[in-house]
C-alpha cells in the first residue's frame, strides 16, 4: 500500500530527530512527503504531511491521513527515516 522512495534523519542534541520521508501510496496520482521530528526518538513524533512534487486532490492526502492514524503505515514511515539515520 505504502512504498518508501526515500528515507532521510539526523539527530542533534538541541532539534532532537528530523527526517524526511518520501513515499508513494498504492493508486494515488501523485506521491507524498513527510517531515517527522521527535525531541527523543521515541514514541512522541510529530509530522508534516505534503505532497512531494506537486499538489494533488485534496481528498488524497485526506486519505493518506487517515491511513497513517494506523500504526502499522506511520510507523513504517518512522522505521524507514530511522534506519537512514546520519550518525
Amino acid at each position: 500500500m505504502i512504498e518508501v522512495l526515500q528515507a532521510h534523519m539526523e539527530h542533534s542534541k538541541e532539534e532532537g530527530y528530523i527526517g524526511k520521508v518520501e513515499f508513494k501510496v498504492e493508486g494515488h496520482e501523485h506521491p507524498y512527503e513527510i517531515t517527522l521530528h521527535s525531541k527523543r526518538g521515541k514514541d512522541d513524533w510529530s509530522y508534516a504531511l505534503n505532497f512531494l512534487n506537486e499538489s494533488g486532490k485534496e481528498e488524497d492526502i485526506e486519505a493518506v491521513e487517515e491511513l497513517l492514524e494506523e500504526d502499522e503505515y506511520f510507523d513504517k514511515l518512522v522505521e524507514a527515516a530511522q534506519s537512514a539515520l546520519t550518525k
